[in-house]
């Protein structure tokens, strides 16, 4: 079934609840049963019940009843703590389960429409995963509705007065009765994360705000909206009607930017140098860059690295290659230079002749 924005439901007080069509100029109004459906009996016909389960269910009334997510089912919950799904096409119940010994209060469902949770007056919250299995002609015995977690104040057994999702549904919030706080858990974990204190009087209703318009139309009811992409909580009080509004104040860090961004306190005025913002022509700027490449390149100078000791042992270098013979005679990093035999006979030459010198002086001196 495709989304139809003409239908909605309603649950009337001690009277059966309405699917209301209003695409008509007169609208259509189509009652469905309360009762929840039982199974068949052993030998019994389908739709055959006994005169005590017929009593039993004609006591049930319809609570609070919502749409599905995608708009084929509808829910209930009934005052004798039933959940009802109800096909919206047939207006036939395929499936209820109880789920509380007390009146369901409140049923919300979460934006995507795959979690759900229930208010009831046995002052415990249940969140409840609904299967992908419920769509269109489904089967009812191919449904099935666990609760997921329980949520409530063990000491002071509070009682809930609304309760909500929050925009991506991992958090669930409520209002409590007769009290000022705001009670906050996370949904797959079921911990309590944090309660809210604010206003010394009681709130109302749970939303989520889907657009600001509905945080201006909580004046008309006591309400508690949460945004859907902000953790931000506007709050309406019963008794003054004054939106109240909690929110995580994230100071800024500039720093965090860049390392060279300063944080100011207040207003300092910037003394900007001589030529910081001086526009110069494209011509100057070329005959810059060809004047810096025309500079020689001092690449024999080996500067100091940063960090580095002074007096530490460097590798020794030979840079005049030009008075090498040849390639081969070249050393590498490290080596001594080769001598050619004929530079051998030389030296041996000047030794003995400094020998042969030294000799002759003492020679002359005995004399």
């Amino acid at each position: 079934m495709t989304r139809n924005s003409n239908l909605f439901v309603c649950a009337l007080f001690e009277d059966s609840p309405y699917l209301v069509d209003i695409s008509e100029p007169v609208p259509q109004k189509y009652p469905f049963a309360s009762a929840p459906k039982r199974p068949v009996l052993p030998g019994a016909e389908e739709g055959e019940i006994d005169e005590k389960r017929a009593a039993a269910d004609a006591k049930h009334l319809t609570t609070v009843a919502v749409f599905s997510g995608s708009g084929d089912h509808i829910i209930t919950g009934t005052n004798k703590g039933w959940a009802n799904i109800i096909s919206t096409k047939t207006r036939e119940s395929i499936y209820s389960t109880r789920i509380t010994s007390g009146c369901v209060t409140y049923i919300r469902l979460t934006s995507s429409g795959r979690n759900m949770v229930i208010n009831s007056s046995d002052r415990v919250l249940r969140s409840i995963h609904i299967p992908d299995t419920l769509r269109e002609g489904v089967n009812g015995n191919d449904i099935k509705l666990e609760v997921e977690h329980k949520f409530q104040d063990v000491v002071n057994r509070l009682l809930w007065n609304h309760c909500t999702f929050s925009g991506n549904g991992d958090y669930l919030t409520a209002t409590t009765f007769k009290n000022h706080d705001i009670y906050i858990w996370e949904r797959s974990m079921g911990s309590l994360v944090k309660i809210l204190e604010g206003p010394k009087e009681e709130m109302g209703v749970v939303e989520v705000a889907t657009s600001p318009m509905i945080i201006e139309m909580t004046i008309l009811t006591p309400t508690d909206q949460w945004h859907p992409t902000r953790p931000v909580v506007a709050a309406t009080g019963l008794e003054s009607g004054k939106i109240f509004i909690w929110a995580t104040s994230n100071p800024q860090r500039w720093s965090a930017l860049a390392p060279d961004f300063r944080e100011l306190e207040e207003n300092v005025e910037y003394e900007e140098r001589e030529d910081e913002f001086d526009i110069h022509p494209k011509e100057d700027v070329t005959k810059r860059r060809l004047h810096l490449e025309n500079e020689e390149v001092d690449v024999v100078t080996i500067e100091p690295v940063r960090g580095e000791v002074e007096e530490s042992w460097t590798m020794p270098v030979v840079l005049d290659l030009e008075d090498t013979e040849s390639e081969e005679d070249t050393p590498g990093p490290g080596e001594r230079r080769r001598r050619s035999p004929a530079a051998d006979k030389e030296k041996e030459k000047e030794k003995t002749v400094g020998k042969g010198g030294g000799r002759t002086k003492k020679r002359k001196m005995e004399g």
